[in-house]
This record gives structure tokens, sequence and C-alpha cells, in this order.
């Protein structure tokens, strides 16, 4: 059964910050530690900010503060005691000992998130590789022999919950077993990708900081219903939705897990599979949660793990940034952003996800950025060749049509540069290339 109520600590390293700032920073940090906890279910009972001079060897924070959490949870009782930052397997090992309690640190929390959130067989796999990498050193209470009657995996309990030694030359076999099959999923995507590029769609990927507003915004443009909640990682699996731009572009915008600051590296690892739409995408829309204090900070992790995963922004890499949220802005507020988005092109565009307000915007900005490097041609054709016509409009972009009402069709269109050779092998003889490529405001 799982646990019900937790204790929420959050380690500050105390910095040369003003006392000021370092005071914010440490609740707003406490905040998403709390968060990431409701997120599993899991009632807060209590939480506080424990501020550490340098790092324990044996327990990460001094002994007196250890003391002090260890009168409260004698107090409380809580069944979990979550502590916000990086324990080694000696430090939760003595923690637990001193307090009496099962102790997560932030990784194994947001593992816990991901195994409950995980969909897909790709999400799983992904989930189990990094969970069993990272337990692979600890003193695991989770498996029995990889008995799986609880139906998933993680540190809250489960029929392994007596075993004290995991065995390690069965977490091997798994692991090495689970590699090869997210190998496999690596390559069944890579075909995706392929096959759509033979077609082919631009691809729009959302990223952004963990309950940025992704998904809502995903369901908005899509007409669809992925699974969207005001809860920290609500989105684990990449979900992918056609959509036709205002122009007729058409493209495909692809929803991807939310970011997070410190992400654990084993989950960076074991999601790169997922997170290679994001690499392979032909736009990067930067998701934010415009009325969140901490917006800024976020954006700085968001653009910290995109550089990780080797995505290079700018000329070669369009980039959106998204203003989301920002109904829950004061109207003066609001006005300002939309008003900047309004006046420069690359400027970051203001929307509200939950309202609609700009995704008008937003979708004509897609537009421009999918469209920023094709070919604007002209092409003449008769108007009796009505299977010529349909294949133009299905494979470009019509810019100006005029008709000279006897039977001629003369087209200006804007063609990927992928298409480019289709066009001149099927109306070589009709077809004219304009100097330069179209340029979008």
């Amino acid at each position: 059964m799982r646990p019900r109520t937790a204790f929420v600590v959050h380690v500050e390293s105390k910095s040369r910050k003003p006392a000021d700032t370092l005071d914010r920073d440490a609740r707003a940090r406490l905040a998403e530690a709390v968060g990431l906890t409701k997120a599993i279910g899991l009632e807060v009972i209590a939480q506080r900010i424990v501020p550490m001079a340098r790092a324990v060897p044996a327990t990460l924070i001094g002994s007196g503060k250890v003391e002090e959490i260890a009168v409260e949870a004698r107090a409380l009782e809580p069944e979990v005691i979550v502590v916000n930052a990086q324990l080694s397997p000696v430090q939760q090992r003595n923690l637990e000992t001193e307090w009496k309690a099962k102790v997560l640190d932030r990784t194994a929390l947001i593992l816990e998130i991901f195994g409950a959130r995980a969909r897909t067989r790709e999400g799983r796999l992904q989930v189990e590789f990094a969970h069993l990498t990272y337990q692979r050193s600890r003193l695991v209470r989770t498996w029995t022999h990889l008995e799986r009657q609880r139906g998933g995996f993680g540190f809250l309990g489960g029929p392994g919950e007596t075993q004290i030694e995991t065995d390690r030359r069965l977490i091997g076999e798994r692991l090495a077993k689970i590699r090869r099959d997210l190998e496999h999923v690596k390559q069944t995507r890579s075909l995706q990708r392929r096959a759509r590029k033979r077609v082919p769609f631009p691809v729009i990927a959302l990223v952004g900081y963990t309950n940025a507003g992704k998904s809502t915004l995903f369901n908005a443009l899509t007409k669809s219903n992925v699974f969207a909640k005001d809860v920290l990682f609500a989105t684990l699996d990449p979900t992918m939705r056609g959509i036709r731009l205002p122009g007729g572009t058409k493209a495909i915008l692809s929803d991807t897990v939310g970011f997070i600051a410190d992400l654990p590296h084993e989950l960076v690892a074991a999601f790169r599979a997922t997170l290679e739409e994001v690499l392979e995408a032909d736009v990067i829309a930067h998701v934010r949660d415009t009325a969140h204090q901490e917006t800024e900070a976020q954006k700085a992790d968001v653009l910290k793990v995109l550089s990780e995963l080797g995505v290079e922004l700018g000329r070669e890499r369009p980039f959106i940034e998204i203003l989301n949220k920002i109904d829950l802005l004061e109207p003066d507020v609001r006005d300002g952003l939309t008003a900047r988005a309004a006046a420069r092109p690359d400027a970051p565009i203001a929307v509200s996800a939950l309202t609609g307000e700009g995704l008008d915007v937003l979708l004509a900005r897609f537009e421009s950025r999918v469209t920023g490097g094709n070919i604007v041609a002209c092409l003449e054709l008769s108007s009796s060749d009505g299977a010529a016509l349909a294949w133009v409009y299905r494979h470009a972009r019509v810019l100006d049509r005029h008709d000279d009402g006897a039977s001629d069709i003369l087209l200006r269109l804007s063609i990927n540069p992928q298409d480019i050779e289709k066009f001149e092998n099927r109306f070589s003889e009709k077809m004219s290339i304009e100097q330069g490529v179209e340029i979008n405001s």
C-alpha cells in the first residue's frame, strides 16, 4: 500500500547571495518539491527549509538539523520524508535510521512520478531503465527477483518490500534487455521520422518547464484530448498530431515531457529516445508559464537541458518563445506583452492556452517559421488539368492564383526545398523559380 503522508525537507546551500534572494529561491524550490510530492498523491503534512553551510558525508545536513527533524517526525509520524537534494546511498540509509521513516531524495521522487505517469510501452521501459540504474548502487526494498505482481515499479512499496539486497545479476540482465528494447524503439521512431520526411511535413516541438501548460496548448491547437492537468509531469509520453496552419501549410505538432531544474542524469539518458523528437524538430517552441514567479529561472533551466541534449538554437533551428497563462496576469501587464509581440516578428508571443487568446498569432508565427526557407516559383497550368492542380495544392502553398478566363491558370507557389525536385520533374517546362526564397514577417 502506498504511503499517504509526507514531510518535505528542502536543503538550501548557503551562498553569497543576499539574504532576501536566498530566502526567495529557497521558498520557490520548497514549493516545487511540495508540488512534486503531491503529484504522486501524497499528503504533505509538514515542510521546512534546512540551510546547509557544508555537506556532511554521513547525513548531508548537520547532526543538529537531523535531530530537529527526527523530533518533528516522531510527533507527526509521516510515512515518507522527502529530501529535496541528491543523497548518496549511505546518506539515505543513515537518515532512514535516524528518522524512522522511508526517505526519498529528489531523484527518487521524480522517478516515482515518472513511473506513475508513463503510459506507453516506450515510456515504461524508459522509466524502468532509469529506475534500475538508480537503484543498482543502493539498498533497495522494492524488488523480489523482478516480481511484477504490483504492476509497476517504484520506491513506495510493493511485493519486494522485505528484501534488503537487490539481486545485482538479475538487475543487470534486466537492464541489458531493456537497453535492447529501447534500441528497437529508437530504430522504430527513426523509421517513423524518415516516413514523415518523405511526406514531408515540418515538425514543431513544444518544450518547456513542467506544468508550463504545454499539453493544454497542444490540445487547444490540435483539438485533441491529451491528458492535461495542473500537476507536475502530467505528460511523459510523446504525442504528435497533425495541424493545418492559417495559410494551408500542414505541420506536425509534438508534445514532449516537461523539463525541471536538476533533472536527474539517469532520466536525461533514459528519455533520449523520446527527446529525439526535439532533436529532429524543424521548429522548437518554448512554452513558458509567464505567471510563475520563477519564470526566468525556469527558462534558464530549459535552455540548459536543451544545450545538454545538443540542441543548437538560432539561425539553423527556428525558435519561438511562447508566454503562456497570460490570463493570470494583470490586464496592463498582459496588454504590454501582447503589444510587444505584435511589434516585432521575433518577439515572444503572449497566449492563453485556456482562453484561446493569442493562438491565432501563434499559428501565424508557426507558419512563418516553417515556410521561411521555402522556394517561390511560378507555374502555369491548364484549367482542364484538374489532377495536376489538385497535386499542386497538396504539395505547395499557393501564394497567388490568376485565372485568365480562358484555359490557363497562373500560380505563384511557396515550395518546400525538399519538394522542389518533384515539381521540376513534373512541370519542368511550365515552371520558373524566382530569385531567393520566400520572406515572412
